[in-house]
C-alpha cells in the first residue's frame, strides 16, 4: 500500500472535519486525523492501494472545494488552498517509483475533474517545497503566477476563489513535530526555529517556524523533520530546550501531528534509556512483522 497525508485548511468546523473523513474513508483506510484550531488545519493519514488511493483524495479534495472558503479563512499555518498539500508516501522505499505515478495521476485528475490549479513539488516537482508556492498566499501565488514566474503543473492558470489551488507530489515519509512553549513569546519562537532548522545552519532536512497559537495561549516551534535519521526527535527536542532556556522560556510539552515511522520512536528510547545499539531489532513486535513480511515475499 502506499500512503497519503493531505492537509486541509479547517481546524474548527466539526462538521467539514467530520466530511472529510467520511469522503477519504470511502475507498481508501483512515488511520488518523488531527485537527488544530489555531493553525485552521485538518491532517489526514490514509492508506490504500493506487486506484482506492487516487479515489479517497478526489473525493477529500471534491468535499474541501466544497465546504472551506479560503476568503473567510484565518490560522497562524501557511497555505494556498482549501486542500493545501496532497502528498503521496512510499511506506517502503522500493515504492517510490509507484508513490509519484500515483501522485501524477492525483494531481492530473484534480486539475482536469475538479478544474484547480495544481502545483507539483517534492520529488515530483524538482525538489521545491511547499513553501515555495505559499510565501505571500494566495494573492503573492496568483500574481506570481500573472507575471510568468511559474505556472499550475495541470488545471487553470487562475486560482479559485474559494478554493485556491493545490500542492501535490511524492515525498519521503516525515514527521511533523511541534514544540510548545510555557510562553506566548512568539519571537522567542520564531528565534528558536530560526536555529533549528536546516537552512539557518541547524539540523539537516528540518523545517521550521515559529507560530503564534492565540486560543491555546502559547507559541510553538512547528516543524516538518524530513529525515529522522538524519535528525533524531530527541536530539531536536533537546536544542530547542536549549534555546528556550537560553530566552528565559521554557517548553511546555511536544506535539506529534499525524503519524510517524516506528523507527524514530525505537531511536527516541534507546537514547532516553541509554540502551547501546538499540534499534527496530530489539523490538518484538517490529521483529515479527518484519519476519511476516519476509514470508509473504517469499511467497509471491
Amino acid at each position: 500500500m502506499l500512503e497519503s497525508v493531505p492537509n486541509f485548511s479547517e481546524g474548527r468546523d466539526r462538521a467539514t472535519i467530520d466530511a472529510l473523513a467520511g469522503a477519504l474513508s470511502g475507498p481508501a483506510e483512515l488511520l488518523d486525523v488531527h485537527s488544530d484550531p489555531d493553525h485552521n488545519r485538518s491532517v489526514f493519514t490514509l492508506v490504500g492501494e493506487e486506484d482506492a488511493l487516487v479515489a479517497a483524495l478526489l473525493a477529500g479534495v471534491a468535499c474541501a472545494q466544497e465546504r472551506i472558503d479560503l476568503r473567510g479563512h484565518r490560522g497562524a499555518h501557511p497555505r494556498i488552498g482549501a486542500a493545501d498539500v496532497v502528498p503521496v508516501v512510499p511506506v517502503d522505499p522500493a515504492d517510490a517509483g509507484r508513490a509519484r505515478e500515483c501522485a501524477l495521476v492525483v494531481a492530473g485528475r484534480i486539475g482536469a475533474e475538479l478544474e484547480l490549479p495544481v502545483f507539483l513539488y517534492g520529488e515530483s516537482g524538482g525538489g521545491r517545497g511547499p513553501s515555495f508556492f505559499r510565501t505571500g498566499g494566495p494573492d503573492e501565488l496568483q500574481t506570481r503566477i500573472d507575471a510568468g514566474e511559474l505556472a499550475p503543473d495541470f488545471g487553470p492558470a487562475r486560482l479559485d476563489p474559494r478554493a485556491g489551488g493545490v500542492i501535490v507530489g511524492a515525498r519521503r515519509p516525515l514527521i511533523a513535530f511541534n514544540v510548545n512553549l510555557a510562553s506566548d513569546d512568539v519571537e522567542a519562537a520564531r528565534a528558536i526555529a530560526a536555529v533549528v532548522r536546516e537552512r539557518g545552519g541547524g539540523f539537516p532536512g528540518v523545517r521550521a517556524l515559529g507560530l503564534s497559537l492565540p486560543r491555546a495561549g502559547h507559541a510553538q516551534v512547528s516543524m516538518n523533520v524530513e529525515d529522522y535519521e538524519a535528525a533524531a526527535l530527541h536530539d531536536i527536542l533537546g536544542r530547542v530546550e536549549q534555546e528556550a532556556h537560553a530566552r528565559g522560556v521554557e517548553v511546555s510539552g511536544a506535539e506529534l501531528v499525524g503519524l510517524m515511522p516506528a523507527g524514530a520512536a525505537v531511536a527516541a528510547a534507546g537514547s532516553s534509556l541509554r540502551i547501546a545499539g538499540f534499534n527496530a531489532e530489539h523490538v518484538l513486535e517490529l521483529r515479527l512483522l518484519q519476519q511476516a513480511d519476509k514470508a509473504r515475499r517469499a511467497a509471491g
